[in-house]
């Protein structure tokens, strides 16, 4: 049982911080030119963000989502002392996943076999399941401290 406790702390916190990496890395590339104009057919396509693009043009409309990227990122990353702000980081990851695979039906040929983006969007079908259970997971670490006072900490710290 411990080895099997041993072997799921080690992976939420490689999936947990894994997603903090990832989301501050590319949140970090949203500011430079190469990735503004890589992103530039998939939100123009797209429903949830398309509206940007006309209001802010490309380069503020990169580092908006930019912005949004790190925030999260760091959000998540506070899961050792603030697990409800993880848990809601964790959320805004979720939507964001979710806005993401979006582009796979709203951006034209995105989903064939010479897409560019097929590939580079499917990934995110993982980062999605890792933000929920990161999320279920630092919301259950927030019950456990609201129980605290009356029955002692046993949760982890990741």
């Amino acid at each position: 049982m411990q080895r099997t406790a041993g072997i799921y702390n080690i992976g939420l916190g490689i999936t947990r911080y894994g997603l903090v990496g990832l989301l501050l890395l590319w949140g970090t590339f949203k500011f430079f030119a190469f990735e503004a104009t890589g992103i530039q057919p998939l939100v123009e396509h797209s429903p949830f963000l398309g509206w940007l693009l006309p209001l802010f043009g490309l380069r503020v409309t990169s580092d908006i989502i930019g912005v949004i990227e790190i925030g999260t990122g760091l959000a998540i990353a506070t899961r050792r002392w603030l697990p409800r702000i993880s848990a809601y980081g964790s959320l805004a990851a979720t939507g964001m996943f979710l806005i993401t695979l979006s582009f796979l039906v709203t951006t034209p040929g995105a989903l064939s076999t010479n897409s560019p983006f097929s590939g580079f969007l499917l990934k995110d079908i993982m980062f999605l399941g890792g933000a929920l259970v990161t999320a279920a997971e630092a919301f259950s670490e927030e019950r456990v401290n609201e129980l605290q006072p009356l029955f002692g900490k046993t949760q982890n710290a990741y």
